[in-house]
């Protein structure tokens, strides 16, 4: 599943709908460098204007968010051996949590998304940083029936943040995860407590063992003041 284009091919079909240039991000130490849409409001706009806008949570953009989960979840990664050991990220966006994943010793990494939107900017995320060799990006719908022949092997890691806002993606979700999960492997679910979903935990805990930690983070707001946000992580493996 190699990127098939080129950063500068890419970019001018992404210019088409978004004004947009990359814009650095500190993570531990490192830099990466991040597609940022500078006209959102005329974006949001414009799907206002022409009424593509019947379900905020299904049309809003939010896949351009930089979202903090997949911060909490990336570093998370590190303490479940990741050396040699592959992950599959659902619901990618920008593709941050794959971005921040890379450095940790993945042999492979598949980034994935359904909105093409967000795949064009998860690619040119991961084309900018040089890290196509490591990162795949491809389209995959967890309600799509059966085992996807891609993923035959399955995968070690399954890693998702701020996915759980669908509950009618819950079923379908445990499904695909239940059908990609390599023996052994872990599945990673990051949210927010104030968008937590206690049904999710409910409803994974009839097909997997189920670990529910809390992780506290600490952040400025735009206005530079301090807060501290509560994220629950999930961690499911099969009994």
């Amino acid at each position: 599943m190699a990127q098939t284009e080129d950063l500068d091919t890419l970019l001018a079909a992404i210019r088409r709908t978004f004004d947009v240039d990359f814009e650095p991000l500190q993570v531990d130490g490192d830099t990466l460098q991040v597609l940022t849409i500078h006209n959102m409001q005329a974006h949001l706009d414009k799907l206002l204007h022409t009424r593509a806008m019947r379900n905020p949570l299904k049309d809003l953009p939010l896949w351009a968010k930089v979202w903090p989960a997949s911060f909490v979840l990336g570093r998370l990664l590190r303490n479940y051996e990741p050396e040699g050991k592959t992950l599959l990220e659902l619901g990618a966006g920008c593709g941050i949590l794959s971005l921040i994943a890379a450095r940790y010793g993945f042999s492979r990494i598949v980034l994935s998304d359904v909105q093409e939107d967000a795949l064009r900017f998860a690619r040119a995320n991961v084309l900018r940083n040089h890290l196509e060799d490591r990162v795949d990006v491809c389209h995959v719908d967890v309600t799509a029936p059966g085992r996807d022949p891609r993923f035959s092997p399955g995968f070690d890691r399954i890693a998702a943040s701020e996915i759980l806002y669908l509950d009618e993606l819950h079923g379908p979700l445990l499904k695909f995860t239940a059908r990609h999960l390599a023996p052994g492997g872990k599945a990673l679910f990051c949210t927010d407590m104030a968008r937590a979903k206690p049904h999710f935990a409910k409803l994974a805990a009839k097909s997997f063992k189920i670990t529910e930690g809390r992780v506290g983070v600490k952040s400025r707001d735009e206005e530079g003041r301090e807060q501290r946000r509560l994220y629950t992580v999930l961690i499911l493996e099969r009994p």
